[in-house]
């Protein structure tokens, strides 16, 4: 088996972490490893397979070393700068900043979802928004077979959505990184306010789940909340389709879909949190359920670990698709 040189910038980040986790967990054919940060983290040291490296700065030149895929967890301006510079050099770029998503020319990938859209990248790949990602998985088999007209989101995202501010926000009890407190609070505000009302994490949601649904005519609408929980966020959907269904069906095809976990059974109490889903790979889906307000109306409710799944998993399974 072939083996790749591979950096992670960003690399002592949350994201940037768990990159590297995963991408020991799954045996990640890697030969050469370059961990890269700011200059306020370089010189620090990460263990990779057992091997202990030191963090270099990102600088222009790094990408003039034999690097084959570069994973960036650095934020939206660190990716404008460097992702580039990287994939002109010859570097296949997965990015999980919000910088490239709606590129039409950069593919925006959830591998269960839309792995063939890979064919048309040209060195950077985009790595959807995490409340977005286990959002799609489960509309994604319901699109499919019965058609959707309209989607409704209303999210309640965890901390570490934030970074480790957030966490240190909950911890804390301060509000550092957030406007207000955290604690014992639930803010509906993430990310900057724009004129039409919504904040950029809405827009976020309602953009890329067309773009990755390959659905413009879609109607879709969203509400982001932060919530004081530390990891895995909650997403309640409700669907408009276009055909009548079965609720039996619903979550037979919901259950039979890669990356979900059909996790739904009223009698016993049985539905998705955030203790359940956190650590896990798997999107968590539960509380399916007939919306009686509205024809061909369909509610549920979706958990995942935002910097698993919703991040650094979902950024090396697009890897993985690019060394196959």
């Amino acid at each position: 088996m072939r083996e790749y040189n591979v950096a992670v910038v960003g690399a002592t980040g949350l994201v940037g972490r768990k990159i590297i986790d995963i991408l020991e967990e799954r045996n990640f054919p890697v030969k050469n490893f370059f961990p890269m940060s700011s200059f306020r983290s370089a010189g620090s040291k990460i263990i990779f397979k057992d091997k202990s490296y030191v963090v270099e700065e990102l600088k222009n030149d790094s990408f003039y070393k034999d690097i084959d895929i570069a994973l960036f967890a650095a934020g939206g301006s660190v990716s404008a700068k460097y992702a580039k510079i990287a994939a002109e050099n010859g570097v296949e770029v997965v990015d999980n900043s919000s910088h490239f998503r709606m590129d039409k020319d950069v593919p925006l990938i959830v591998p269960e979802i839309n792995p063939n859209d890979i064919k048309n990248g040209y060195g950077i790949y985009a790595n959807p928004n995490c409340s977005t990602i286990q959002s799609v998985l489960p509309l994604k088999p319901i699109q499919d077979k019965y058609g959707i007209k309209r989607v409704i989101y209303s999210t309640y995202q965890s901390v570490s959505g934030s970074g480790i501010g957030g966490l240190k926000d909950l911890d804390k009890g301060t509000h550092d990184k957030y406007p207000f407190p955290i604690e014992y609070n639930v803010i509906p505000h993430i990310d900057d306010f724009l004129d039409n009302g919504y904040t950029k994490e809405e827009m976020k949601m309602i953009n890329e789940t067309k773009k990755i649904l390959h659905d413009e005519s879609l109607r879709v609408t969203a509400t982001t909340a932060r919530v004081p929980v530390k990891y895995a966020h909650c997403v309640s959907i409700n669907v408009e389709l276009k055909r009548d269904f079965e609720i039996s069906d619903i979550k037979n095809i919901l259950a039979e879909y890669e990356g979900i976990q059909l996790y739904d059974d009223p009698k016993t109490l049985t539905y998705p949190m955030p203790i359940v889903a956190e650590g896990k790979d798997n999107v968590f889906i539960g509380r399916i359920r007939r919306d009686i307000s509205t024809q061909n109306g369909l509610s549920l409710w979706s958990v995942g670990d935002n910097i698993r799944k919703g991040a650094a998993l979902n950024a090396v399974q697009i890897a993985e698709l690019l060394i196959r």
